[in-house]
């Protein structure tokens, strides 16, 4: 029976963080994992592969919209979807190796195999059970299931989001099921390739949550780049045969029932926490009404040495927070102090162009009383973004404490928004003000000078406005 101080269960982007931050603390660490590869959802069949078939459809509309006013003459490049869909892989496999490469380095050894856990400090592999002075629980999340709607990726017509990856054509027609993130990022990805793309969403905005102004934005640019959009739809049903599929709705506020028919259905609903065959019922851990784990302050259960963390626990479903978690919980492991920032954690939508937000919304502040001041400016005004063909529609959204100055959210739809979020979240972690990234300089032309811009506007406002 072998010995550990830690053994971690599940080898995504929280499990595989973790693992490291423990073996750099000094921790005897083991990692388990059921995939052939490790990396979890997020590298093999999440937030990985879909940046790619992002990219290069990115780069397709480029040459068959953008190309020829910059000067650059010829046919458009024809889709090689066989081609495409091989460097996804050689993508995804460049990650999972390097993750494998990070496990020997830091001397973590891999359990392979689907974990189970019949007595506190014991993990079970197979046939063989190891003893574990800690386990940490981190074995993320699944596809969540639409009542009346059944999903199998094998036949390729309604699909989950690892099944639209691996479609075997590009299809004429798709419907997709939820206007979220997961559902517009694969959306904008067939909608490049020429598919004629529809969106069914239950509820009446785009991305549910996100700030009204970049939803009613977001929206209006997707439309422009050939999505469709049916709102306040709930989905009945799906039909489908060997080559085609049928979507029943029905208007949520009353109408008659609408049909739809698409050779995909892709179902983005959301995902749901995965903990299945832990045998956690038996060990007594204590669950959430929503089938999470329950986690105290420092990530612990109700059973004493068996931690959460990620998606499988409260909070939103984002890699980077189960990685922020994962480095986190080690300290606490290792008898240090683990902290996570739950008010400062980015969320990113990667279509062209992207979304990104942190801290609270404006309408989420005025609905608690809160005095506030808005900063707004628009890509339109930003000479980067005008050279680059982005700067449509997009806008940087600075929120402010209106009589501390402190920034309590921002929202930014634009090109690289989802890196130029992370100025904010530093100034945020900082408790900065709007004043502190108006009076600093950035340089020009950049994209990042659109944030200072919205800055400049929760002041006597923005100059190139």
């Amino acid at each position: 029976m072998a010995q550990y101080d830690v053994i971690i269960i599940g080898a995504g982007p929280g499990g595989y963080v973790s693992a490291i931050r423990c073996a750099q603390l000094g921790l005897k660490t083991a990692i388990v994992e059921g995939r052939e590869t490790l990396g979890g959802t997020c590298l093999n069949v999440g937030c990985i592969p879909s940046k790619a078939l992002l990219h290069a459809t990115h780069l397709l509309h480029e040459a068959e919209h953008n190309f020829a006013s910059m000067g650059l003459k010829g046919k458009a490049p024809s889709v090689d979807w066989d081609q495409m869909k091989t460097y996804k892989e050689e993508v995804i496999g460049q990650n999972t190796g390097g993750v494998e490469f990070l496990m020997k380095k830091n001397k973590i050894d891999w359990l392979k195999g689907w974990a189970s856990i019949p007595a506190a400090g014991q993990v079970k592999v197979g046939d063989e059970t190891h003893e574990a002075k800690n386990i940490v629980i981190a074995s993320g999340s699944v596809p969540s299931a639409l009542p009346g709607v059944e999903v199998d990726n094998a036949k390729g017509i309604v699909v989950d989001s690892t099944g639209a990856l691996e479609l075997p054509k590009i299809p004429k027609k798709m419907v997709v099921i939820g206007a979220g993130v997961i559902g517009l990022e694969l959306g904008s990805v067939y909608a490049r390739l020429g598919t004629e793309v529809t969106v069914v969403e239950y509820m009446d905005a785009v991305c549910p949550g996100m700030d009204a102004d970049v939803q009613r934005s977001f929206k209006r640019i997707l439309e422009k780049q050939g999505l469709s959009f049916i709102m306040g739809a709930a989905v009945k049903g799906v039909e489908a045969s060997k080559t085609k599929a049928k979507v029943s709705y029905e208007p949520k506020k009353g109408g008659d029932a609408q049909t739809l028919e698409a050779d995909v259905v892709l179902v983005a609903t959301g995902r749901k926490p995965y903990s299945e065959g832990l045998g956690l019922d038996a060990l007594g851990v204590k669950m959430t009404e929503r089938g999470q784990i329950a986690t105290d302050g420092h990530w612990a259960t109700s059973v004493p040495g068996i931690y959460a963390i990620g998606d499988v626990i409260q909070g939103p479903m984002l890699a980077h927070k189960a990685e922020d978690e994962g480095m986190a919980v080690a300290e606490v492991i290792a008898g240090k102090h683990g902290h996570v920032n739950y008010g400062v954690i980015p969320g990113v939508v990667y279509t062209t162009p992207e979304v990104a937000t942190v801290g609270a919304t404006e309408d989420a502040l005025k609905a608690e009383g809160r005095k506030i001041k808005v900063g707004k400016f628009m890509f339109m005004g930003n000479a980067r973004a005008k050279a680059v063909h982005q700067a449509e529609g997009g806008f940087v959204k600075l929120i402010a404490d209106k009589e501390t100055d402190r920034i309590l959210g921002a929202a930014i739809i634009g090109p690289g928004a989802g890196d130029l979020i992370h100025e904010i979240c530093v100034a945020m972690e900082f408790g900065a003000s709007a004043e502190d990234i108006a009076l600093t300089c950035h340089a020009h032309p950049t994209y990042s000078e659109a944030v200072r811009e919205a800055a400049l506007a929760c002041g006597d406002g923005a100059i190139h406005s």
